[in-house]
């Protein structure tokens, strides 16, 4: 069976385009079959570009980009600063690519990566966004928390967003062994927004 995160997806492809609003810019976003809510920008990584914290001159790393929506709006919230998106979806990797350049973005860049297999293992980032692949299972998530622990600058955050039915419980555990605190800034229709800053 093929999922979003499949590398190479099967599905042949067949190209949409639609615009939508975030952080009060009009974007203009390229899908596919293959690629995670291919129709419009799911109700979770809304929530999370609106709520998130980026400041300009902020490097920022958006992992499981998928076409891009979280990294595009933070490239535009950090014109100062860089933007790494990382997904293991080829076809997603691609999409974001071109919705980059459709949206005149220059200082952002994305790279096919399995977790974090292409960030430098001495890369550090001020923001880590995530809205994590649930179904790829509970160890995978919590292999992000970890590894965006590892990867962060003393005094960055990491944001992620997920659903209480999805495990939002057991997230904020495993953030809470690894940051100490977390912070519930966001809640809307069973979606949490978690935030944890690195001590």
């Amino acid at each position: 069976m093929e999922h979003y995160y499949s590398q190479k997806p099967g599905s042949i492809s067949k190209e949409q385009t639609f615009q939508f609003v975030l952080r009060g810019r009009t974007f203009t976003f390229v899908t596919d079959r293959g690629v995670f809510s291919k129709e419009r920008i799911d109700f979770g990584s809304v929530l999370l570009i609106e709520t998130m914290d980026i400041q300009d001159g902020m490097n920022v790393l958006d992992v499981g980009c998928g076409y891009g929506p979280i990294g595009l709006t933070a490239a535009t919230l950090t014109p100062a600063g860089r933007v790494k998106m990382i997904d293991i979806n080829e076809r997603a990797v691609l999409l974001a690519r071109k919705n980059l350049e459709m949206n005149h973005i220059t200082n952002g860049e994305v790279v096919v990566s399995d977790l974090f297999s292409s960030v430098g293992e001495d890369e550090r980032f001020d923001v880590i966004v995530t809205n994590p692949p649930i179904r790829a299972g509970k160890k995978i998530v919590h292999d992000i928390f970890v590894q965006a622990y590892q990867h962060l600058e003393k005094g960055g955050s990491l944001w992620v967003v997920i659903q209480k039915k999805q495990g939002a419980p057991s997230a904020m555990e495993k953030l809470e062994e690894l940051f100490g605190r977390v912070e519930v800034p966001m809640k809307k229709k069973g979606y949490y927004i978690l935030h944890a800053e690195k001590q």
